[in-house]
């Protein structure tokens, strides 16, 4: 069965697909740009802009890294990442995806409105007051993610009494994504919270306040899944580590080689300072922190608000930001490198073009 193309607000996808929002460094131009450019939805992650290029600006501390919020989450950097991914992609829609658990998210948001994104993509915690940040902005098309229909109800209430407006889209995310989860551990691994069982509540819900497409992320890897989660009600997917195994991937091709590496047995629910569980390969950090041996906690580019400045990274054994860093730069040693659970499945290294064509086309994949 062929798929159909879907609108998120304005903005007409060739391809129900999106792409996922990886950071740090491994969603930015060049993979965002060439998944948009192929017609589906690439998205830029907004986590750690700081370390893209070298940018003069930006404040160093220890061991040269983004000082503070501010450099974290540069302006400057994610301005250049878009302009960038424009190069490749042109006028075709591009979107962003904001933590909302980040410090300066309101700027985060503004930041991307201002840089030229048609859609702004967010998730880790309920963003009740995003439109608040987009205003001025009325063609930035705004999708929440969302790991049940409880979550949803909350959004679309509070954005109708406050801002007279609902989502262009959602993706609703269930356990088996790469990173954070929005489940605790225990629920990840319940019947009732995988993914299969969220579309249809969540789909009854939105069916309450209007009519915008449901994305169905976690887990998703091929184009029989696609049909399986629009046979379930979905309109599309979000797929991310299935990007990774791309040429045009950001990441260094030594985070790819740990991903390629990976056994299901390697990839676990792990500790993270956020509060929830993330999901990723186990490595030398991992066996390090669970020894209380991991790298130096020093809390340099302040970067989530729930891990209160440190706190939490003290308590889980590691700093999230370093050690995200630390994969993006290609360092396996000290590096945190996040997976979804298929993501043993990664056996080659292909185009984005034809990895569209694979979930497009149905290949064997």
């Amino acid at each position: 069965m062929a798929l159909s193309s879907v609108k998120i607000g304005k903005h007409t996808l060739k391809y129900p697909i999106i792409q996922g929002g990886m950071g740090l460094g491994i969603s930015w131009d060049k993979l965002a740009g060439n998944v948009s450019k192929e017609g589906a939805l690439g998205v830029i992650s907004a986590v750690g802009t700081g370390y893209y290029e070298d940018q003069a600006h930006v404040k160093r501390s220890i061991g040269a890294r983004p000082y503070e919020a501010e450099s974290f989450y540069s302006k400057e950097g994610l301005h250049a990442i878009v302009k960038n991914a424009r190069k490749i992609c042109g006028d075709a829609p591009l979107a962003v995806n904001a933590l909302y658990a980040s410090n300066d998210y309101p700027r985060m948001v503004r930041d991307a409105c201002e840089a030229g994104v048609n859609i702004i993509i967010s998730g880790a915690g309920l963003p009740t007051n995003m439109p608040e940040f987009t205003e001025g902005f009325p063609d930035v098309a705004l999708v929440p993610i969302v790991s049940s229909a409880k979550a949803l109800k909350i959004i679309c209430k509070r954005w109708k009494q406050r801002y007279d407006r609902l989502p262009d889209a959602i993706v609703v995310e269930g356990p088996k994504s790469g990173g954070h989860q929005g489940f605790t551990y225990e629920q990840c691994l319940m019947e009732e919270f995988q993914l299969e069982n969220l579309i249809g509540p969540v789909k009854e819900e939105a069916a309450k306040w209007g009519d915008f497409p449901i994305f169905a992320a976690g887990g998703v890897w091929d184009h029989e899944d696609i049909q399986k989660m629009i046979s379930l009600g979905a309109n599309g997917v979000q797929m991310g580590t299935r990007f990774i195994g791309t040429h045009e991937c950001d990441a260094h091709e030594d985070f790819k080689k740990v991903i390629l590496g990976a056994k299901e047995s390697d990839i676990e629910l792990l500790k993270s300072p956020v509060g929830y569980p993330a999901r990723g390969v186990r490595t030398t950090l991992i066996n390090l922190v669970d020894k209380r041996e991991g790298p130096p906690i020093k809390c340099i580019s302040n970067c989530v608000s729930p891990c209160q400045r440190g706190k939490e990274a003290r308590e889980v054994g590691y700093c999230i930001a370093d050690r995200l860093a630390d994969a993006y730069l290609g360092k396996t040693q000290s590096g945190l490198f996040f997976t979804g659970a298929n993501g043993y499945r990664l056996k080659e290294i292909i185009s984005v073009k034809t990895l569209i064509g694979k979930l497009v086309g149905g290949e064997d994949s």
